[in-house]
């Protein structure tokens, strides 16, 4: 039973109203009755509003269920098909000629180039790792993954022979992102060289010399002394690229969070983070260890000037959408609290804290929030959020536009309608990016009635996904996000296949967007190394000048017109699909844990979040309601590929098995539902089945 005490005509928990109270109100000098007051008066506006948006998301739907169950077998003809969703609202028109008019936006987010890391919010160590990822050792990289194509390292300690393979690659890089007057890096004996353009030398700092190509900054330290830089003929230890420039702190998919309990965390981690004093003591190879943030990096530049360089990433904070609702808070009517507006609340509570310079290091240097805000459908969502945030500002005494967004463009509606969710946010927007995965679980869910979709694998061929990755950088340069805002690309989701993710994530600074997402900060420093080959921002007039695909391409449906699956070919497809949900869920509910590596049906390790479980279990049940495959054919697959699951945790001592427990198993049980009732879940939304079996775990003990 919740502790609550009544604060305004709300009921809070206890420990969270103390937080709030005493760790984040009482530095900022704010009343704590007046904050309550002011608090319940926005929920008083803002919690019907909310409401009203999500039941026009439901209209929507059956308005778009119906028109496909009565054309039903026809094929879809685009021109009926937009006018239809244009009169139902749908589509909305374009705003015409607009620039966005941000303003107070870090270098990092606004005319910097470079990866973005997303961190769990509820996990300290993941999360200083991530602020900490900023600078990072490329030989470290190199030597421990399969991104240097050289033999593997031979037995437990040093081996000499791959770390002469990890220097070559580190010269061969310094070759093309600082190369010489004359001759290569691989020469040099000594750290005075002479560059082909010295404006690339920056100065000195502790540890050796600062080079900058493409705006981020490449450190060569300089260590005789050092176990690899003694072998050196010009004693270099080490290459540190400049790499995470941002971090997204996430409070929403890579996290199971369901009660004030986890909020309470959640919040208290983003307070520390941003405060500076955030700490986590671990056990690591038989030793205890502390980690805390990094400082910032000393340099004496080439005039003889003292400066520091931030030491950690810039960093957002990713609330939750408008769907969810949380019992932290109880609403004077008894109701649960929408979720995403506390946290537009307590975590800019928190963030003023860095506006008004009460935290050690700093965050933005421009006085700025960065909110980044997912699953909104729509300008109408997006304009609520804005007024939202407008509200959020008055009640904490914030001048207008103190809190930046990042738009989620992960929906269907929002992404058809991205120029006008652009608009309704035009003064505080720092940030568009796609989201492949829930992008695709709209889809499906949007158009379940439509027909059966293609095959998981094969809708990411599918023409939509092309027509929406460019009209999402498209339509963000031509209104002006250039030089004020980021434009983003998704995931790469093995941190295991560094090669592959060199061989291929370059694509996405060719594209003309200035970050791109990664799993880990191993993976941020070799991802930094394409910045380095590719000048974004001299791209992009090019690209700006390309049209920008239409909406015929975009609102494509991937329905598999005429396809008669094999029984194998339905089996394997919903074997893979069961895998990933099981493997995914029997963490969630069992163990709490919103993001992990977590094996794919070939035990290949993948990042996996709430996204990966939309899509996975929408798939699941639009081939069950059209027959693709029945009931039992996919109780079969979750069987077995429970098992399978059970098997790959088995060296977890916190595992509890699936397979065999069918009835007792509440992560089995879970499961099922999401595919079984996945018709039924709003906008095909996992979040709603997760909280009410999580909750049930928890009560379990």
């Amino acid at each position: 039973m919740t502790d609550r005490i009544e604060r305004a005509g709300l009921q809070v928990d206890t420990k969270l109203a103390g937080f709030i109270e005493s760790e984040v109100l009482a530095p900022i000098g704010m009343d704590a009755a007046a904050f309550w007051s002011g608090f319940a008066a926005l929920l008083a506006r803002f919690a019907p509003a909310n409401r009203d948006l999500l039941a026009r998301r439901d209209a929507l739907q059956a308005a778009i269920d119906a028109w496909h169950l009565a054309r039903a077998g026809k094929p879809i003809d685009q021109a009926e098909y937009q006018a239809f969703l244009t009169e139902i609202g749908y589509l909305v028109p374009e705003p015409g000629d607009f620039t966005i008019g941000t303003r107070n936006v870090d270098a990092e987010i606004a005319t910097m180039a470079g990866p973005q890391l997303v961190v769990p919010v509820l996990n300290a160590r993941f999360l200083l790792n991530a602020a900490n990822a900023r600078w990072g050792s490329l030989y470290d990289a190199l030597y421990g993954t399969d991104a240097l194509d050289a033999a593997p390292a031979q037995g437990k300690g040093y081996d000499p022979a791959r770390g002469a393979a990890v220097i070559a690659a580190g010269r061969a890089f310094l070759d093309k992102a600082v190369p010489l007057a004359g001759g290569s890096w691989a020469d040099v004996a000594g750290i005075e060289v002479e560059l082909a353009d010295p404006a690339q030398y920056v100065g000195t700092t502790a540890k050796g010399r600062l080079f900058r190509g493409n705006g981020l900054h490449i450190e060569v330290v300089v260590d005789p002394a050092h176990p690899v830089g003694k072998t050196d003929q010009a004693g270099i230890a080490d290459i540190v690229l400049e790499a995470a420039l941002t971090t997204i702190v996430d409070l929403e998919d890579s996290i199971a969070a369901v009660d004030a309990r986890d909020k309470l965390l959640a919040y208290a981690n983003w307070l520390g983070v941003i405060r500076g004093d955030l700490t986590d003591t671990f056990e690591k190879g038989g030793e205890t260890m502390t980690r805390a943030l990094a400082g910032d990096k000393a340099v004496t530049t080439a005039s003889g000037e003292a400066v520091n360089l931030p030491g950690r990433s810039l960093l957002f904070v990713r609330n939750v959408g408008h769907l969810m609702t949380n019992p932290a808070i109880l609403l004077p009517d008894g109701g649960e609290i929408p979720e995403g507006i506390m946290d537009a609340v307590i975590t800019s509570a928190i963030g003023k804290q860095d506006v008004i310079g009460l935290t050690r290091y700093g965050n933005s240097r421009e006085g700025s929030i960065y909110i980044v805000k997912p699953k909104m459908h729509g300008p109408e969502e997006c304009a609520f959020t804005n007024a939202l945030f407008d509200a959020v500002e008055d009640l904490l005494g914030l001048p207008r536009h103190t809190i930046k967004v990042g738009v989620m463009d992960e929906e269907r509606r929002t992404s058809a309608n991205l120029a006008a969710c652009i608009h309704a946010v035009k003064d505080r927007i720092v940030f568009i990016n796609t989201g492949f995965l829930d992008r695709t679980g709209d889809e499906i869910h949007t158009s379940m009635r439509a027909g059966p979709m293609i095959r998981k694998g094969a809708i990411k061929g599918s023409t939509w996904i092309a027509a929406y990755e460019k009209r999402n950088v498209a339509i963000g340069l031509r209104h002006g996000l250039s030089g004020k805002a980021q434009i983003g690309k998704g995931m790469w989701a093995a941190p295991d296949r560094m090669a592959a993710m060199m061989a291929e994530k370059i694509g996405h600074p060719r594209t003309g967007a200035n970050t791109a997402w990664v799993p880990s900060p191993t993976a941020a420093t070799l991802h930094a190394m394409h910045y380095h080959a590719v000048d974004v921002f001299g791209l992009r007039d090019a690209i700006a000048a390309e049209p920008v695909p239409g909406l015929d391409a975009l609102l494509a449906i991937p329905l598999a017109d005429g396809v008669n699956w094999s029984e194998d070919e339905v089996r394997e497809e919903l074997d893979n699909n069961a895998q990933g949900l099981l493997g995914y869920v029997v963490r969630w509910i069992d163990q709490g844990v919103g993001c992990s590596k977590v094996p794919d049906i070939n035990d290949v390790g993948l990042m996996e979040d709430r996204a990966t479980l939309r899509i996975s279990s929408q798939h699941m049940a639009n081939w069950l309601l059209h027959g693709v495959c029945t009931r039992d054919q996919v109780m079969d697959s979750l069987h077995r590929m429970a098992a399978k699951v059970d098997a790959q945790n088995a060296g977890d001592p916190l595992y509890e098995p699936m397979a065999g427990h069918w009835d007792t198993s509440l992560a089995f049980q879970a499961a099922c539902d999401l595919v079984f009732k996945g018709v039924e879940q709003p906008n095909g939304y996992t979040e709603p089945l997760l909280h009410a079996w999580r909750l049930k775990k928890k009560a379990a003990g």
